[in-house]
């Protein structure tokens, strides 16, 4: 299967959108899982594009940008591992460690690049306020967006359009001669996300919370015990009982999540809600309060 022509020219549109999405409108259609979603869809693998967007959520879960400052680009490397690893029939787990990973570290110069460019409709911008045109405003806020969704869609479409048979002379290498290697940038794409989540840990407050980081802990691996070993029963039953629905889902994920939200939101109401409300009643009670002698 290749890449055809249409493919490479939605993945670019996305490409560009998706920064802009970014910086207005944040729809959440900029986050890697979503650039796998929607790779994936156009691909035709939704399955591959999950896999790896989700991989490449959890792998930046805890790298942030803080002012004027790039990150990796991880929507962008996205998409080109889904396309490439969906065109060319590479290993998702290979596609994530050899593609989407450089790429992201590669694109943090593409928006250097991007913010560069800008500056200069920045000052276009700031000359038409001394003008007092605001036609000429507007129409420059407008041209700035044209650098920020030229430094992602540039190089996607040109990696798309020339890049897919050096791809797949790596995807042959990694196949063949090379499969030590191959295997072991598989073993690297599937570890990566942990990297994420240690990335997280190092900034969350871990050492205040860690009872609910154990209890979290314990949670998981129950529910997941309980719901696999289910599914597991479930399916042999099924395979025995002649017309017993083996549909037999395993929801442990779902389970915790609503345990997660339960807990997060009990400790929300204790540590914000609750000094809130008494600092309102506090203050009512000082200077709300009606005396005899005012009435």
């Amino acid at each position: 299967m290749t890449i055809a022509w249409w493919q490479i020219i939605l993945l670019t549109l996305y490409a560009a959108y998706q920064i802009l999405d970014e910086l207005t409108v944040y729809s959440t259609l900029s986050q890697p899982v979503f650039a796998g979603l929607i790779a994936g869809l156009i691909m035709g693998d939704m399955t591959t594009g999950l896999i790896i967007g989700g991989s490449m959520q959890l792998t930046i879960l805890g790298v942030g940008t803080f002012g004027g400052s790039s990150r990796i680009d991880a929507n962008s490397g996205t998409v080109l591992a889904t396309a490439f690893s969906v065109g060319l029939g590479m290993n998702p787990e290979q596609a994530i460690a050899a593609i989407a990973v450089p790429v992201a570290g590669l694109m943090i110069q593409m928006d250097i690049l991007g913010r560069f460019a800008n500056t200069f409709f920045a000052h276009r911008v700031d000359a038409k306020i001394e003008a007092m045109d605001y036609k000429g405003i507007e129409r420059n806020f407008l041209m700035g967006s044209l650098s920020w969704s030229l430094s992602r869609a540039l190089p996607v479409f040109l990696a798309l359009s020339f890049g897919g048979g050096f791809v797949n002379t790596i995807v042959g290498f990694l196949n063949g001669d090379l499969k030590w290697l191959g295997d072991g940038l598989s073993v690297a794409g599937a570890v990566l996300p942990a990297v994420g989540f240690a990335i997280l840990l190092r900034y969350l407050p871990v050492k205040k919370h860690a009872p609910y980081l154990i209890l979290g802990f314990v949670i998981t691996a129950l529910l997941t015990t309980v719901f696999g070993n289910i599914q597991r029963i479930g399916g042999s039953v099924a395979g025995v009982v002649e017309g017993l629905n083996a549909n037999f889902t395993a929801m442990p994920m779902l389970g915790i999540a609503l345990i997660g939200f339960a807990l997060a939101f009990n400790e929300y109401k204790r540590s914000v809600e609750a000094p809130i409300n008494s600092s309102y009643n506090a203050s009512g009670s000082e200077e709300g309060e009606i005396e005899d002698d005012e009435i």
